[in-house]
């Protein structure tokens, strides 16, 4: 990352705690003042440095003011089936099991799905919070639709094999599929989802999400990844959410370039961004780490192990070089054959220990109001 990159997050910080109503414009960020603030006994490159971490710290300092304080305290209230087999359960389908919830939800109940292939299309409305779907297995208990972005009106959004949109959802030992095939290089309207995410305080713990573009739907909202499994090809975990991947094993399918993220931050302000901890990244084809679908996006890797499928520049600014000015990539004691820093582009960066601090524990998504790891 070159110098005036640091200079440009320092000098931001400064102007938003100063200037608050200062002109915004989504691909330049703030206008600075005048001046380069430089003491006669601080060298430029110093002076860089030093407001690049004042710029870190205020980031990993926020306490994600567009959320409201969480607090999933509630306990099973009573528990659902649901069985592709006759009399197993008291439901065949898990809408069904879903549907038969009252219009608002405010208990947690948990949905035990016995292990089958449900080939069925599921939406949670907003109004039903407090939900957990728990599966016998992710390789035995498999959801799975074939929609894609122009199969529907709806586009990308609405191709989602199951869409979540209420708060405290938790699933467990479930496998989310898209079967739409991988699309050939440069096709369009093919991107299907297997899960999309559009609420917050969310928890996936052993969970299987496959599909090729656009797999996993990270919309908006606190969420939290634990011990997955996610395939895809091009920009198969994407959307604007603030989430913790957690000792996920990420898998490529790209036949020949592909991308694993594509991080919608659209703002400076926002508080959204993926971290990916202890986790590895496989698969086939050429894949960038990310691509920059918001101006602003932000995406870090730490101790995770990458495949030599890494394109050695590691991201791309989707094609607007006024981006690189203003995402923010790293990484952080990652290893593997793609993990070499050597390669990768100016504008990333290879974070210090204390770069990495904020975005590599539970606190980056406020995990401690929420999540409730005996669940």
């Amino acid at each position: 990352m070159s110098n005036l990159h640091f200079i440009f997050y320092g000098l931001v910080v400064i102007l938003l705690l100063q200037n608050p109503s200062a002109t915004q414009c989504h691909t330049k960020g703030i206008q600075p003042k005048p001046g380069n603030g430089l003491s006669t006994n601080m060298t430029r490159v110093e002076f860089s440095e030093q407001q690049f971490m004042k710029w870190v710290k205020f980031v990993g300092g926020l306490k994600h003011s567009v959320f409201r304080t969480a607090n999933n305290k509630l306990f099973p209230s009573h528990t659902l089936h649901v069985s592709k087999k006759h009399g197993k359960g008291g439901f065949s389908s898990i809408q069904a099991a879903i549907d038969s919830l009252p219009f608002i939800n405010v208990v947690r109940v948990v949905i035990k799905v016995h292990a089958g292939v449900y080939t069925e299309k599921v939406n949670i409305s907003p109004f039903k919070s407090f939900i957990t779907i728990q599966g016998e297995g992710a390789d035995k208990t498999i959801v799975q639709w074939g929609d894609t972005a122009q199969s529907q009106p709806l586009g990308t959004y609405g191709s989602a094999t199951f869409a979540v949109n209420s708060a405290y959802f938790i699933a467990k030992n479930i496998t989310f599929k898209n079967t739409a095939p991988i699309p050939a290089p440069g096709a369009v309207g093919k991107q299907g989802v297997a899960l999309r995410i559009s609420a917050d305080t969310a928890v996936f713990q052993g969970c299987k999400f496959l599909g090729a573009q656009d797999t996993l739907y990270d919309h908006i909202g606190r969420h939290y990844y634990k011990d997955c499994y996610i395939e895809g090809s091009v920009d198969f975990i994407f959307g604007n959410a603030l989430s913790l991947f957690e000792g996920c094993h990420v898998h490529a399918i790209a036949q020949l370039t592909g991308a694993l993220t594509a991080q919608g931050r659209s703002s400076l302000l926002e508080d959204t961004g993926f971290s990916f901890v202890h986790c590895k990244v496989t698969g086939s084809g050429a894949l960038y780490l990310g691509r920059a679908w918001g101006p602003f996006s932000r995406v870090v890797f730490a101790y995770t192990y990458m495949d030599n499928i890494i394109i050695p520049k590691g991201w791309y600014n989707w094609g607007d070089p006024n981006r690189e000015m203003t995402v923010f990539y790293g990484q952080y004691k990652c290893t593997g054959p793609g993990a070499s820093y050597a390669g990768r582009v100016s504008w990333s960066r290879e974070l210090t220990d204390e770069e990495a601090k904020p975005f590599i524990s539970l606190s980056y998504i406020d995990g401690s109001e929420w999540i409730n790891l005996s669940l």
